[in-house]
């Protein structure tokens, strides 16, 4: 026989404990239909809705996001704002007592705020499903549970585990992250090093100081919380669209430094066909995120390929800052995931970046040679030239300190240790990674082409070589290109011959010395030819998506039957 009055103390205490739950739950965003009532009413039934918050939660919910904008605000003005109150006199005991008065006063008040919103949520039987599947999922981690929880969009810091780094790699060996391209020391003696890093030592606190304040943020802005709150609507409607149209598949993955890394997978394989066998992962730019990204590209191409997106750490559902270390640590999950986890071959993957996403991307070619291929998307060389750029001329030590180590974005030097394929787009209207005003010879991606060329066919890239790729570079719309193409009369089924007479087969390594004992005309031909075969134009500014049509394979000497077209 149960005890009345213990059965009411335990559904009170069952209440209190989903009231909590309530409280501290993830903040619920959009519903998606699963994908099995998808097939019972069609692809155009295959529509979510927004989750729909009752009054008391939709205005404690606002109250809260207002506060937290006003604590960034604060947080980002701290240092003016600390020196003003200096300077008025408000840093002492007897200001301090009563401001710390009213902030204890404030945090009260919001946590009542809090507390409210839990109970709107406790009286919403959609939250109060979601949170049930949320917590079924979280304690039996099954496939089924999984499926059912990746019906809904809500904070990512509570979405379970998909894939670990561990899961495949030694975790005593990922303490120190995945190896970079350090940057050569400077041979001293031993005293000389002493004194040197004594001298150097205030730039070096100035330049740590630098990268880890205003110079990661202004390198990474889709970092900064307040820019991701005001695209926070395009962000929810983008993911609604990749995952409602396009079956979307979203994963968190954990690096070997612990970062969670936000992927999105859009998967197009099908039984017994080549469609989707292709996976491109994309690398987005310094303010890109996989939502809105050049993820979109590919997905529009009528190549049918399957897709996997990620977003930098500290951008969208991923944790962490976007330094170089962090970056190629995250790069180095998700190719794992791709290959352990959605089983494709490593020779099926093409890497695809966008801007800074050319230093994800050429590390991922260089750490795993036998990707396919790799399109750099308006891209640069180094970040060096472009910092220098923008900071004062008197600021260039410290700037070239700084970048070299905390932000060595050095996409050419890695990308120089890839032997397969390369495709580079070059924006000629392009206005950020230009070193002068409307310049198009001032373009780094200038730079990134002329150090692949010769680098890879250093007897054809002469100082006659490089003379005419940079007249042909100079070209600012295709009359341009066509006139000084023809202009040397370049012969391209002369060149293909040529470069295949030297290469009999692909086991041939960079450099080739093919051009060695060849005219200073043939020499000029295969420049061109070259140049024009591992650059296109596209007429247009930086941020200007890509459109799916000027989305090609690199080019190759000799070309596969697999090869994605």
């Amino acid at each position: 026989m149960v005890i009345p009055g213990f059965r009411s103390s335990r559904s009170g205490r069952m209440a209190g404990w989903m009231w909590l739950r309530c409280i501290l739950g993830p903040h619920l965003q959009r519903i998606h239909r699963s994908t099995d009532q998808s097939r019972l009413e069609g692809r155009a039934g295959r529509r979510g809705w927004n989750y729909q918050a009752r009054s008391l939660e939709k205005h404690t919910d606002s109250i809260l996001g207002w506060a937290s904008t006003l604590w960034s605000l604060s947080y980002y003005s701290s240092p003016l704002l600390l020196c003003y109150l200096y300077r008025k006199g408000y840093i002492c005991s007897s200001k301090l007592v009563p401001v710390s008065q009213y902030v204890g006063t404030v945090l009260v008040c919001l946590l009542g705020v809090a507390c409210l919103r839990g109970w709107g949520r406790w009286n919403n039987s959609e939250y109060l499903q979601f949170l049930s599947i949320l917590e079924e999922t979280k304690n039996n981690p099954t496939a089924s549970n999984k499926k059912k929880l990746k019906c809904y969009d809500f904070d990512f810091s509570y979405w379970p585990l998909d894939f670990s780094w561990t899961e495949v790699s030694n975790p005593k060996l990922s303490k120190a992250g995945v190896s970079l391209l350090k940057p050569e020391p400077k041979l001293r003696g031993a005293a000389d090093s002493v004194l040197h890093s004594v001298r150097t030592l205030p730039c070096h606190i100035i330049s740590f100081l630098i990268a880890h304040s205003f110079g990661r943020r202004m390198l990474y802005p889709g970092s900064v919380g307040l820019l991701q709150r005001a695209m926070r609507p395009m962000l929810l409607q983008g993911q609604a669209r990749l995952i409602e149209e396009f079956d979307g598949q979203r994963n968190k993955l954990v690096a070997c430094d612990g970062n969670e890394i936000d992927t999105m997978f859009v998967d197009r394989r099908k039984d017994g066909e080549q469609t989707g066998r292709t996976l491109v992962i994309c690398c987005e730019g310094n303010a890109g995120f996989y939502e809105v990204g050049c993820m979109n590209t590919p997905l529009s191409h009528a190549g049918d390929y399957s897709v996997l997106g990620w977003n930098h750490p500290g951008f969208g559902g991923s944790t962490g800052v976007p330094f170089p270390q962090n970056e190629a640590n995250a790069m180095d999950v998700v190719i794992q995931f791709a290959i352990h986890k959605l089983g494709f071959e490593i020779t099926d993957i093409v890497v695809y970046a966008w801007s800074i996403g050319g230093f994800t991307a050429s590390w991922a070619v260089m750490s795993y040679p036998e990707i396919q291929s790799i399109v750099l998307d308006a891209s640069f060389d180094d970040l060096l030239p472009l910092a220098l750029k923008v900071m004062p001329n008197s600021w260039k030590p410290l700037v070239q300190h700084t970048v070299r180590q905390y932000m060595n974005l050095n996409n050419a030097a890695q990308l120089l240790k890839y032997q397969g394929p390369v495709l580079l787009i070059r924006r000629t209207k392009d206005e950020i990674i230009t070193t002068g005003p409307e310049d198009i010879m001032s373009n780094r991606g200038n730079d990134l082409l002329l150090k692949l060329l010769q680098f890879r066919y250093p007897k054809i890239m002469t100082d006659e070589g490089v003379k005419v790729v940079k007249q042909w570079l100079g070209s600012s719309n295709p009359i341009e290109e066509a006139s000084v193409y023809s202009g040397y009369e370049v012969d391209d089924d002369w060149c293909v011959t040529v470069l295949q007479s030297y290469q009999p087969d692909s086991e041939v390594l960079f450099p080739w010395s093919v051009g060695e004992d060849m005219t200073l005309e043939g020499r000029r031909q295969l420049a061109l030819f070259l140049a024009r075969k591992y650059m296109r134009n596209f007429e247009t500014t930086h941020c200007t998506p890509l459109p799916a049509s000027e989305f090609h394979s690199p080019w190759r000497l000799y070309r596969r039957n697999a090869d994605w077209m």
